[in-house]
């Protein structure tokens, strides 16, 4: 039983340690006020695609996700240059 119960325990620590937390959906939200509450609706990904949400009668402005950090770069080899003679 004991054995169960330690095994068990490892098991829900290292599923908790493992999660890493969400990104952000998009790099663009709707900041909009909804009776004295602001809503930050984060799935837009170009100013462009926000600025319709906010003009259709809600008020407030697209503003970049603060949360967003976009794609993971890309890591590129140094090319070696020959020598020039």
């Amino acid at each position: 039983m004991t054995r169960l119960l330690l095994t068990t325990a490892v098991f829900i620590a290292v599923v908790g340690l493992a999660q890493r937390p969400a990104r952000a959906e998009a790099p663009w939200c709707a900041v909009t006020s909804e009776g004295g509450d602001v809503h930050w609706d984060c799935e837009y990904k170009s100013v462009e695609e926000c600025a319709p949400n906010v003009l259709a009668g809600n008020r407030g402005f697209c503003n970049p996700n603060p949360r967003y950090h976009g794609p993971e770069p890309r890591r590129v080899a140094p090319r070696h240059r020959g020598r020039r003679h």
